[in-house]
């Protein structure tokens, strides 16, 4: 069984963007440190204009070779003309409302999430599922997470969008691993107690 992590950033408060879903005030701890862990533990998770960006376009996956997301997050790719964010792993977005993927690579999920998800986790593979986000997707897959891999910055936000937008509901998870780095970033790992 392959898992679904959501690997995310968020606040310390536990936002992953502002109210509208905007994170950039996060991308000033992207430094050096920390950009070497992610081409050695998650070089996948970074969209492929990032990757070429940085020189690390050529590394081979890690831990995923599938990306889902929804719609919101998605359409930040298509607001800069990027029609594939993650060409490099098959990618699914979860929309109800974008009928047609504009590009060949991306299938659109719009009916039964939870039954595709299942569908993707029950395939043969030593490579995992990446949720992208949002916050409402992962609300919906809150009982398909296998893992959270969380980006927390040293930032409070107080308000904003929170990492699952769902109602309430307590959900068990066990922590596997915290990494620390100079400047205030954790990355913390917990699996789903089952």
């Amino acid at each position: 069984m392959r898992k679904l992590t959501y690997f995310i950033a968020c606040s310390i408060d536990g936002f992953i963007g502002d109210p509208d879903g905007d994170a950039t005030s996060m991308l000033r701890f992207v430094d050096e440190e920390f950009l070497a862990f992610l081409k050695a533990e998650y070089p996948e998770t970074a969209a492929t204009q990032g990757r070429r960006a940085l020189g690390f376009d050529d590394l081979p996956n890690k831990r995923f070779d599938t990306v889902v997301q929804g719609r919101g997050s998605y359409e930040l790719a298509l607001k800069e003309g990027i029609t594939s964010p993650y060409a490099h792993l098959r990618e699914y977005v979860a929309s109800s409302t974008l009928k047609e993927a504009p590009d060949p690579n991306v299938e659109i999920i719009a009916d039964d999430l939870v039954g595709k998800i299942r569908e993707l986790k029950a395939e043969e593979g030593d490579f995992g599922i990446y949720l992208c986000g949002g916050s409402k997707l992962a609300g919906e897959l809150r009982d398909e997470i296998d893992e959270l891999v969380i980006k927390t910055y040293p930032l409070v936000y107080g308000t904003g969008m929170p990492m699952f937008g769902s109602g309430f509901a307590i959900s068990d998870f066990t922590l596997e691993s915290v990494r620390t780095f100079g400047n205030g970033l954790l990355v913390r790992t917990y699996s789903r107690k089952r």
